[in-house]
């Protein structure tokens, strides 16, 4: 079996038994064929919105080699456009990425489809009135009910962004769970929790309470997030979580959260009273990194890699770095499903059954285990804190897919299951490879070929592909399956004709001439059967 960058391009062995040494197609010339649609060349434009229907960015870090040499390749065309020779030259350094999203074998394999059911929850949201911008804060208070904007990011770094995704706010309390998960990458659970504990506390996130071990009773509330703070060195972890996106800081917003914050002052002197901290720890320093790490700046972009992040087990998709440790991701994940969603997370998480962190600048960080991370953002918050629009999203998206945490019991209801290959991805048949032959559709044998289907796959009667194009007529095709698939030109049906008797018989003189140049290749050894086809006995009469 032919392997290439670790991808198998022929499962079937015999299907290599049959064809010639040395020309198996490459994964890149399958990519070329895919993409050019019949084409000689490809515009570099097409390429990049082909590339970008599968979810993957142009801007994406794993892709950089790929668009750096495409940038200085079509500098040297005239048209802009590239032939086989030079896409390979452009693909080659990132070949297994492109291919498996051309194979749609990333987690959502439809993407497209995918973003436009977003798309339709989003606008569905954005309809909805009601709830108010915090202003506890001036700075929080000048950000405008309308803005409202979704981005999410897969585990495979699909990306889709609807709304003001690009406009700077603060993660207030989303940055909770991620300076949890980062305590716990650098400490370990058991000592974090030597001074936290782990369950909800019933109360409101920023009261004046301790647990009965006069600890506080999650870090996802104002107490426990304050302890949290002493454990850890954020920014760092912070870039690398939202791989190396927009992260920034808002100097007025930690100025207005000290001004503001008696409250918190309040709570971590009842902390340092009941020796809460850590020994040696400055409770007055640790307050005011609080506050700068509720001020840290994301965009819903940014954050949703970093919710993808956790999705991905602490590897960072756009990346490929692991920035957490399995445990961390763990712990993070299940504190964030019970306690994530200040006094709404029972509700949360008996109606949505997904880990998630709300923040009062309007942000809700969504985490989709092994799929995708997400960013809501909107300001208009309801009485308990949330973002009205986010919660509204949220809700509609499980109730769209099957996401629940619950949702995959047997029997229960169907639902969309965007994980799930559709349509030619998931039908590989004879039966549609033949299909495609009589219909003459090469796009879709395009799209079989590059999915590893064997196109040399016999029906009943031990008709392929290219006996049916052959006897329709469709010259195109005929011309893919020998030119880009490389199949056997002379395979014979039960009754012993090959592809030029098909041609010859029902007077395909095109066909004729294509089938006629590679039986002059294709050497007797591997064609069975008499050294002399009934094509060849008859070729000389209908030329």
């Amino acid at each position: 079996m032919e392997k290439m960058n670790g991808i198998f391009l022929l499962p079937e062995p015999h299907c290599t038994q049959r064809r010639k040494a040395g020309i198996l197609p490459s994964l890149e010339d399958l990519l070329f064929y895919t993409i050019a649609e019949g084409q000689e060349k490809i515009p570099a434009h097409k390429f990049t919105t082909a590339l970008k229907a599968t979810g993957l960015r142009t801007g994406d870090p794993r892709l950089k080699e790929c668009m750096e040499m495409l940038k200085v390749t079509v500098k040297t065309t005239s048209d802009g456009a590239l032939d086989r020779h030079l896409f390979k030259k452009c693909v080659q350094s990132n070949i297994v990425l492109l291919t498996q999203a051309f194979r749609k074998k990333f987690v959502i394999p439809d993407f497209q489809s995918f973003c436009a059911h977003m798309d339709e929850l989003y606008v569905k949201a954005k309809n909805m009135s009601g709830g108010q911008v915090a202003d506890y804060i001036p700075q929080l208070a000048r950000f405008s009910p309308d803005l409202w904007a979704v981005a999410l990011c897969t585990v495979d770094g699909q990306r889709h962004t609807v709304g003001d995704t690009k406009v700077p706010f603060c993660l207030q309390s989303c940055v909770k769970p991620l300076k949890y998960a980062i305590a716990v990458h650098d400490h370990g659970t058991e000592y974090v929790h030597r001074f936290i504990g782990k369950e909800p506390s019933g109360l409101r996130f920023n009261k004046l309470f301790l647990n009965e071990e006069d600890k506080p009773h999650n870090p996802m509330v104002n107490a426990g997030a304050i302890v949290c703070t002493s454990l850890i060195k954020v920014m760092n972890f912070m870039n690398k979580l939202a791989g190396n996106e927009y992260v920034g800081f808002s100097n007025a917003t930690f100025q207005s959260e000290r001004e503001s914050g008696d409250r918190n002052f309040a709570i971590g002197y009842y902390l340092k009273e009941k020796k809460c901290f850590p020994e040696g720890t400055d409770m007055t320093s640790i307050l005011d990194f609080y506050f700068q790490l509720c001020s840290i700046e994301v965009t819903c972009e940014s954050a949703s890699v970093m919710a993808a992040t956790l999705a991905n087990g602490g590897f960072c998709p756009i990346t490929g770095e692991r920035v957490l440790s399995p445990e961390s991701v763990r712990d993070t994940l299940s504190l964030m499903h019970s306690c994530g969603m200040y006094d709404f997370s029972g509700q949360f998480a008996f109606h949505v059954g997904l880990p998630a962190k709300s923040g009062v600048a309007g942000g809700i960080l969504l985490v989709v285990p092994n799929v995708m991370g997400i960013m809501c953002w909107s300001p208009p918050l309801d009485k308990l804190g949330n973002s009205v629009r986010g919660i509204q999203f949220c809700t509609d998206l499980v109730s769209l897919c099957n996401f629940h945490n619950y949702d995959n019991l047997r029997h229960f209801a169907k639902k969309l299951d965007p994980r799930r290959e559709g349509g030619d991805q998931r039908v590989k048949s004879v039966i549609n490879l033949l299909f495609a032959a009589y219909t003459g559709d090469v796009s879709a044998l395009r799209r079989f070929a590059l999915s590893s289907m064997d196109m040399e796959q016999r029906d009943y009667d031990s008709r392929t592909a290219l006996h049916v194009a052959a006897a329709e007529g469709h010259a195109e095709v005929v011309r893919f399956l020998l030119e880009a698939c490389k199949v056997n030109p002379v395979p014979k049906d039960r009754w012993g004709n090959t592809p030029m008797d098909e041609a010859v018989h029902f007077g395909h003189h095109d066909v004729v001439t294509i089938l006629r140049d590679y039986h002059t290749q294709y050497s007797p050894q591997e064609s069975t059967g008499d050294d002399k086809t009934n094509a060849e006995k008859n070729l000389d009469g209908m030329l």
